[in-house]
């Protein structure tokens, strides 16, 4: 069983279908034939997420019948990829859906129609990019490239129309799209990241700019960009985990018969297959302002709001139903032993202080969007991604740059606890948390032996607070937490301030007890809450 065995035609169908494989429901010719001619979607970033997500979804749309375009998709930075993950395949994928039970679902993607190397080095490619950005039918271009890929380099800048970074190549292909009559399109981030599409914005709009100044395109090129009849930025909220592709995933799939299973790693280190395996869970919500129209991705379950939900679905994620309960669970996992967060889901305590925080102590200054409901969404964390089998996420990455991410996860909470004048005596497990970080600071581990925290800025000036303090001296001067606990840049708020830091020393004094501690004082709080 091998994937271009079904462009071909040479494939049994009742074979795939009776070992599970859900296969395309329309005809492949015929849609690459019509988006060869006619192309609505060109996407930057061909890596798994992109296979696992947006692709995924428009098979979907394109297996429903109602819609006949698929999407090319272009690589602006790992051109590998293209040459080993796609092209040997026809383009397509196969989506292997992890399931929290332990089991996976099979599905044949097809909606990639043509891959391309987004590069000037690459002469056929990028003729064919410009052709594509020049089509009246083209309504949108949509990129995960991580947010880094939306910088923009002062040396870049200076190359003029042949740079190298993907806004500087989107910004060229855009200035064909200017001089091919001003048409109209949409640049849609579907990254990680909060206000995605003002990246897009700010990356593209910088080069026109520098381009103007430089005399090398005429101001109305900048205009254009700046016209929002012409060329909106729309926000997105994506959420979906997809991890390298996985040993278990590729015995499964050779026990069914599937050859296509292989790893395939670049020079550039990026990990792909001609599977890609990913979390059942998704979620994509995304502002609708589309100048030019857009392909039916609710036909594959996108949600399509105003620019204020997305934002509150972004709000409601990171401070309040996901980021922090992931935050919580890295820095006691950490300490307690644990390098897989399915593995902590299986902990009473754990899986208790997480769920106590998200329901009782987050869930009164919810940011609720409306379009999901913040309830169903703590409890598909809880109780189907946190304790997926397949997922090899561990807490000590999740603790990476911790002290970046308490603002956010935790500040943004109190803030509104005190905003609202609501009870602070309802804040346990929060403040524990934050007590918790105190302790995972010192780099001893319940047990009492040391361990490596993730990396972080800060680490060093933090770890330099907490370093007077010793494990097993009830009696000795805590009162350097003062210098650690009034920290508005770590915390957002100074928790002495808001009424929280002396509750917050007295939970560190118990975590600093000796052997055994944390899991003591974590059991106790969390027990009593």
């Amino acid at each position: 069983m091998k994937l271009k065995e079904i462009t071909s035609g040479s494939f049994n169908a009742a074979e795939w279908e009776a070992k599970g494989y859900e296969l395309p429901k329309f005809d492949i010719a015929a849609v690459a034939k019509k988006t060869h001619e006619e192309p609505t979607w060109v996407h930057f970033g061909a890596g798994n997420i992109f296979r696992a997500f947006p692709a995924a979804i428009l098979n979907d749309a394109l297996n429903s019948g109602k819609y006949d375009r698929g999407v090319i998709v272009a690589e602006s930075f790992d051109y590998e990829i293209i040459d080993k993950a796609y092209r040997p395949y026809d383009n397509l994928s196969l989506l292997v859906s992890l399931q929290s039970t332990g089991t996976i679902e099979k599905k044949v993607i097809a909606s990639v129609t043509e891959s391309l190397k987004a590069d000037f080095q690459f002469a056929d490619d990028w003729a064919r990019l410009t052709e594509i950005f020049c089509k009246p039918s083209l309504q949108m271009v949509t990129f995960t490239i991580t947010e880094k890929g939306y910088s923009v380099a002062p040396a870049d800048l200076e190359r003029g129309l042949k740079p190298v970074f993907a806004m500087g190549k989107l910004a060229v292909l855009m200035l064909a799209r200017y001089e091919a009559g001003q048409l109209p399109i949409t640049l849609q981030s579907t990254d990680n990241c909060s206000h995605n599409g003002d990246k897009v914005k700010a990356g593209v709009q910088a080069y026109a700019k520098k381009w103007v100044e430089q005399g090398l395109v005429p101001a109305g090129f900048l205009a254009y960009l700046q016209d929002e009849t012409k060329v909106t930025y729309p926000w997105s909220m994506i959420d979906k985990i997809t991890p390298r592709p996985h040993e278990k995933v590729q015995a499964m799939l050779a026990a069914d018969g599937f050859e296509d299973n292989q790893t395939i790693i670049t020079e550039r280190h990026t990990y792909t297959a001609p599977f890609v395996n990913a979390e059942e869970v998704q979620y994509l919500v995304v502002e609708d302002n589309y100048t030019n129209g857009r392909p039916p991705l609710e036909l594959g379950g996108a949600l399509y709001t105003t620019r204020e939900t997305v934002d509150k679905v972004e709000t409601m994620k990171v401070t309040t139903c996901l980021n922090p309960l992931h935050t919580a669970m890295s820095i006691y996992g950490c300490m307690l032993g644990y390098t897989l967060i399915s593995a902590e889901m299986a902990d009473p305590d754990l899986r208790a202080f997480i769920q106590k925080i998200g329901y009782i102590e987050a869930m009164p200054v919810v940011t609720d969007p409306g379009v999901l409901n913040p309830y169903e969404f703590i409890g598909t964390v809880i109780n189907r991604r946190l304790p997926n089998p397949f997922m090899p996420d561990a807490p000590q990455r999740i603790a990476t740059d911790t002290s970046q991410k308490l603002p956010i996860r935790f500040g943004e909470t109190i803030k509104k606890y005190v905003a609202r004048g609501l009870d602070k005596d309802n804040l346990v497990l929060i403040p524990l948390t934050l007590a918790g970080y105190a302790r995972y600071l010192k780099g001893l581990d319940d047990k009492g032996e040391p361990f490596t925290p993730s990396t972080d800025p800060l680490l060093a000036e933090l770890q330099a607070i907490v370093a007077p303090l010793e494990l097993g001296k009830p009696d000795q001067d805590f009162s350097c937490l003062r210098q650690l606990f009034s920290r508005k840049d770590v915390f957002a708020v100074d928790l002495y301030e808001v009424g929280l830091g002396e509750k917050i020393e007295g939970m560190v004094k118990e975590l600093y007890a000796g052997p055994g501690a944390v899991r003591a004082t974590l059991h106790k709080y969390v027990t009593a809450r």
